[in-house]
Protein backbone atom coordinates (compact mmCIF):
# COMPACT_ATOMS: atom_id res chain seq x y z
CA UNK A 1 0.00 0.00 0.00
CA UNK A 2 1.14 3.81 0.27
CA UNK A 3 0.96 6.01 -2.83
CA UNK A 4 -1.89 3.68 -4.91
CA UNK A 5 -1.92 6.54 -7.82
CA UNK A 6 -0.03 9.88 -8.59
CA UNK A 7 -2.11 11.85 -10.85
CA UNK A 8 -1.60 14.98 -12.57
CA UNK A 9 -4.48 17.26 -12.47
CA UNK A 10 -4.97 20.92 -13.00
CA UNK A 11 -7.70 21.20 -10.93
CA UNK A 12 -6.89 18.73 -8.07
CA UNK A 13 -9.61 17.83 -5.91
CA UNK A 14 -12.64 17.66 -7.97
CA UNK A 15 -15.98 15.34 -8.99
CA UNK A 16 -14.18 12.80 -10.89
CA UNK A 17 -11.55 12.36 -8.19
CA UNK A 18 -14.08 12.12 -5.59
CA UNK A 19 -16.78 10.09 -7.58
CA UNK A 20 -14.54 8.27 -9.66
CA UNK A 21 -10.79 7.55 -8.20
CA UNK A 22 -10.95 7.61 -4.77
CA UNK A 23 -13.36 4.51 -4.79
CA UNK A 24 -11.61 2.59 -7.41
CA UNK A 25 -8.33 3.33 -5.71
CA UNK A 26 -10.16 2.43 -1.92
CA UNK A 27 -8.04 5.69 -1.23
CA UNK A 28 -8.28 6.71 2.68
CA UNK A 29 -6.19 9.91 2.14
CA UNK A 30 -5.43 11.91 -0.88
CA UNK A 31 -2.60 14.00 -0.80
CA UNK A 32 -2.27 17.29 -2.52
CA UNK A 33 1.41 18.22 -3.37
CA UNK A 34 0.71 22.02 -4.43
CA UNK A 35 2.64 24.86 -2.88
CA UNK A 36 -0.52 27.36 -3.87
CA UNK A 37 -2.50 25.26 -2.15
CA UNK A 38 -0.42 24.40 0.76
CA UNK A 39 -0.15 28.63 1.26
CA UNK A 40 -4.29 28.88 0.90
CA UNK A 41 -6.29 27.54 4.09
CA UNK A 42 -9.32 28.64 2.46
CA UNK A 43 -8.66 26.22 -0.69
CA UNK A 44 -7.68 23.41 1.61
CA UNK A 45 -11.14 23.67 3.65
CA UNK A 46 -12.64 23.67 0.38
CA UNK A 47 -11.04 20.64 -0.63
CA UNK A 48 -11.77 18.85 2.41
CA UNK A 49 -15.19 19.37 2.38
CA UNK A 50 -15.26 17.76 -0.78
CA UNK A 51 -13.97 14.48 0.24
CA UNK A 52 -16.43 11.67 2.21
CA UNK A 53 -15.58 12.05 5.97
CA UNK A 54 -13.77 8.58 5.52
CA UNK A 55 -10.98 10.30 3.25
CA UNK A 56 -7.97 12.32 4.89
CA UNK A 57 -6.62 15.11 3.55
CA UNK A 58 -2.64 16.22 3.40
CA UNK A 59 -2.26 19.66 1.47
CA UNK A 60 1.74 19.67 1.05
CA UNK A 61 4.42 22.09 -0.13
CA UNK A 62 6.00 20.77 -3.16
CA UNK A 63 9.32 20.98 -0.33
CA UNK A 64 9.24 17.84 1.47
CA UNK A 65 6.32 15.80 0.12
CA UNK A 66 7.95 12.90 -1.06
CA UNK A 67 9.87 12.27 2.38
CA UNK A 68 6.28 13.05 3.97
CA UNK A 69 4.57 10.76 1.38
CA UNK A 70 7.44 7.57 1.86
CA UNK A 71 7.57 7.96 5.16
CA UNK A 72 6.93 4.25 7.43
CA UNK A 73 3.40 5.50 8.33
CA UNK A 74 2.02 5.40 4.80
CA UNK A 75 2.59 2.09 4.01
CA UNK A 76 -0.67 1.37 5.86
CA UNK A 77 -2.90 4.11 3.64
CA UNK A 78 -4.11 3.62 0.39
CA UNK A 79 -3.04 7.49 -1.15
CA UNK A 80 -4.23 9.05 -3.89
CA UNK A 81 -1.50 11.97 -4.88
CA UNK A 82 -2.57 14.73 -6.91
CA UNK A 83 -0.36 17.29 -8.38
CA UNK A 84 -1.28 20.50 -10.92
CA UNK A 85 1.04 19.87 -13.16
CA UNK A 86 4.17 17.49 -15.13
CA UNK A 87 6.80 19.80 -13.09
CA UNK A 88 5.44 18.77 -9.99
CA UNK A 89 5.46 14.87 -10.12
CA UNK A 90 8.91 14.87 -11.92
CA UNK A 91 9.89 16.81 -8.82
CA UNK A 92 8.37 14.28 -6.53
CA UNK A 93 10.31 11.31 -8.59
CA UNK A 94 13.65 13.07 -8.51
CA UNK A 95 12.78 13.08 -4.51
CA UNK A 96 12.67 9.69 -4.21
CA UNK A 97 8.85 9.02 -4.29
CA UNK A 98 8.69 5.51 -5.97
CA UNK A 99 5.55 5.31 -8.37
CA UNK A 100 4.91 2.25 -11.31
CA UNK A 101 2.59 4.52 -13.04
CA UNK A 102 1.65 8.38 -13.39
CA UNK A 103 -1.91 9.35 -14.76
CA UNK A 104 -2.48 12.41 -16.68
CA UNK A 105 -6.04 13.28 -16.38
CA UNK A 106 -6.92 16.89 -16.89
CA UNK A 107 -4.30 19.89 -17.91
CA UNK A 108 -6.61 22.39 -19.17
CA UNK A 109 -5.66 25.14 -21.81
CA UNK A 110 -3.79 28.02 -21.00
CA UNK A 111 -2.07 30.62 -23.39
CA UNK A 112 0.75 29.00 -25.44
CA UNK A 113 -0.35 25.16 -24.71
CA UNK A 114 -1.45 22.78 -27.72
CA UNK A 115 -3.65 20.00 -27.19
CA UNK A 116 -2.12 16.75 -27.29
CA UNK A 117 -5.44 14.73 -26.48
CA UNK A 118 -8.97 15.09 -24.58
CA UNK A 119 -8.59 17.36 -21.94
CA UNK A 120 -4.56 17.40 -22.45
CA UNK A 121 -2.68 20.85 -23.15
CA UNK A 122 0.75 20.92 -22.79
CA UNK A 123 3.48 23.19 -23.51
CA UNK A 124 7.30 22.33 -24.09
CA UNK A 125 8.15 22.56 -20.12
CA UNK A 126 4.89 20.33 -19.84
CA UNK A 127 6.44 17.85 -22.42
CA UNK A 128 10.12 17.67 -21.36
CA UNK A 129 8.68 16.60 -17.50
CA UNK A 130 6.65 14.20 -18.59
CA UNK A 131 9.71 12.64 -21.39
CA UNK A 132 11.73 12.70 -18.07
CA UNK A 133 9.10 10.63 -15.87
CA UNK A 134 9.07 8.18 -18.67
CA UNK A 135 13.13 7.72 -19.13
CA UNK A 136 12.84 6.98 -15.39
CA UNK A 137 10.98 3.70 -16.58
CA UNK A 138 7.71 5.11 -15.08
CA UNK A 139 4.14 4.61 -17.15
CA UNK A 140 2.64 7.61 -18.39
CA UNK A 141 -1.47 6.72 -18.84
CA UNK A 142 -3.53 9.35 -19.72
CA UNK A 143 -7.51 8.80 -18.37
CA UNK A 144 -9.73 11.16 -16.35
CA UNK A 145 -11.57 8.36 -15.02
CA UNK A 146 -10.57 4.51 -14.01
CA UNK A 147 -13.59 3.41 -16.48
CA UNK A 148 -12.12 5.36 -19.62
CA UNK A 149 -9.81 3.63 -21.82
CA UNK A 150 -5.83 4.35 -21.07
CA UNK A 151 -4.04 6.33 -23.39
CA UNK A 152 -0.25 5.70 -24.02
CA UNK A 153 0.73 9.12 -23.27
CA UNK A 154 4.54 7.96 -24.37
CA UNK A 155 3.29 7.58 -27.68
CA UNK A 156 1.73 10.31 -27.82
CA UNK A 157 4.66 12.17 -26.86
CA UNK A 158 6.46 11.10 -29.47
CA UNK A 159 4.21 11.51 -32.35
CA UNK A 160 2.99 7.89 -33.03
Amino acid sequence: MGVELLRIDDRLVHGQVVEGWVPHLRADLVAVVCDAAAADPVQSALMKMALPPSVGLLVLALDGAAAALSAPAMAARRALVLVPGPGEALALLEAGLVVDRVNVGGLHFTVGKIQLGRALFLDEKDKESLRAIAARGVRLEGRPLPSDPEENLRAVLEGR
